[in-house]
């Protein structure tokens, strides 16, 4: 009865087009008030509790990184780069989308950021080139999902403060998976090319590579020193969110001098209005979690789940299955919000690996944001691409089951994430 309300009240609101913040927090009064338990002063102190948390500041930082990077000049020679490295073989441009995707994920940890940015430099380039538009804008958006898994990642954050996991093992564990996603869009986009007969610029010379690499050197470095410094503690992830801001403002005005003052207050203004809604949306959920425990519904979820509990790869599969279902209607983070705490206490019944989980649970969702018909990155690309929405979404798919493949793979080989994230660890 508890699950029914729970989820009839939160799909009910949805259905009438609350915004899911308000949503969270209707769903949580309407279990209060069930439990005969209603109290306003109760819901108005999980709302503040909710986004009281340090670990949680990393969120506008990051964000904040994003908006600077791509509008102070990084993101664009970064994309110059992986043109002068990739650029000459046959579909190049989508290796240079590939290649530009994972090197800007190691900066922003926002999917939509990215997307966004690659939509504007690359698309235009690839459709004049000869390629399908919707092949391209599809590849581009699968691209850009690799941001919230490689470090440093706004979903790991959400996920590690949610489940009360170390944020920075999980950045260190998404290295790989991040990796083994890019190369499956290499495969996916290779396949699909090889009878295109669109004629790749020439090959760049090795002083025009090194010229680009030097022009985006200090673009290139940030990774580095967000990795080094959380593998050896010389900065939290909250902090490393900072260093990415600071180093991406300084970098912006003083080295590439593509920022003035005039050009930054819009920048804050917009890193603050997409801050907001995210912690807004972990401040309702706060609430909704909160009843989630009272009402025993992780119990009751353990009690469902219970024939799969002795099987850990299964019960993977389920939650994935699950998650697949949940990520067509909603967005990352209310997602993140809503299954964390219900489905950790059957990982932890289960013996799996919360850090394990975390990353499969956030590619999961990541995937989620180009899955139709939500997909925020679908929309983002649709939208800055100038590219009908039905378009896109055909585009995606080969990309998309591509992803779901190694998910999947992942999935019945937990070593493929777990070993090399144990060498940063």
């Amino acid at each position: 009865m508890t699950i029914a309300i729970f989820l009839g009240s939160l799909l009910a609101f949805m259905a009438l087009g609350v915004p899911i913040a308000f949503a969270l927090l209707l769903c949580g009064a309407a279990l209060m008030w069930q439990m005969n338990m209603f109290d306003a002063q109760i819901l108005a102190q999980n709302v503040i509790e909710g986004a009281n948390s340090f670990p949680l500041l990393a969120v506008p930082f990051f964000m904040l990184a994003g908006e600077i990077m791509n509008a102070g000049g990084l993101s664009r020679r970064i994309v110059n780069f992986a043109m002068a490295l990739v650029g000459h073989i046959k579909g190049g441009l989508g290796y240079v989308t590939i290649v530009a995707a994972v090197i800007m994920a190691s900066l922003s940890g926002s999917a939509v950021a990215d997307a966004a940015a690659l939509t504007a430099l690359l698309l235009p380039m690839m459709v004049a080139a000869g390629h399908d538009r919707a092949r391209s804008a599809g590849l581009i958006a699968s691209a850009g999902i690799i941001a919230p898994i490689i470090p440093p990642s706004i979903g790991f954050v959400i996920f590690g403060v949610a489940a009360n996991v170390s944020i920075s093992k999980l950045f260190m564990a998404g290295i790989f998976p991040g990796v083994w996603l890019a190369l499956s869009l290499v495969a996916t986009w290779w396949w699909l090319v090889r009878k295109e007969m669109v004629v790749p610029p020439p090959r760049k010379t090795a002083g025009e590579v090194l010229d680009a690499m030097r022009l985006a050197t200090w673009a290139l470095v940030l990774p580095f020193i967000i990795v080094f410094g959380l593998k050896f503690g010389v900065f939290t992830p909250t902090e490393a969110a900072v260093v990415a801001a600071v180093y991406s403002l300084f970098v912006s005005t003083v080295i590439y001098r593509e920022l003035n003052f005039s050009k930054l207050v819009p920048l804050f203004i917009a890193a603050a209005k997409t801050s907001a809604v995210v912690m807004f949306l972990v401040a309702a959920a706060m609430v909704s979690a909160w009843m989630i425990t009272v009402a025993n519904l992780p119990g009751q979820v353990v009690e469902l789940l219970q024939p799969l509990l002795d099987s850990p790869r299964l019960l993977m599969l389920a939650i994935m299955i699950l998650t697949i279902v949940v990520g067509t209607a909603l967005d990352m983070t209310p997602t993140i919000l809503l299954l964390t705490p219900v489905l950790m206490p059957v990982v932890k019944a289960a013996g799996i690996d919360p850090v394990y989980f975390g990353v499969m649970f956030i590619i999961n969702n990541a995937i989620g944001l180009i899955t139709p018909p939500v997909g925020t990155v679908l929309n983002a690309v649709a939208g800055v691409g100038k590219v009908g929405m039905d378009e896109v979404t055909k585009g995606v798919l080969p990309f998309m089951a591509a992803q779901f493949a190694i998910m999947f793979l992942m999935v019945a080989f937990p070593q493929l994430v777990m070993v090399p994230a144990r060498w940063f660890y």
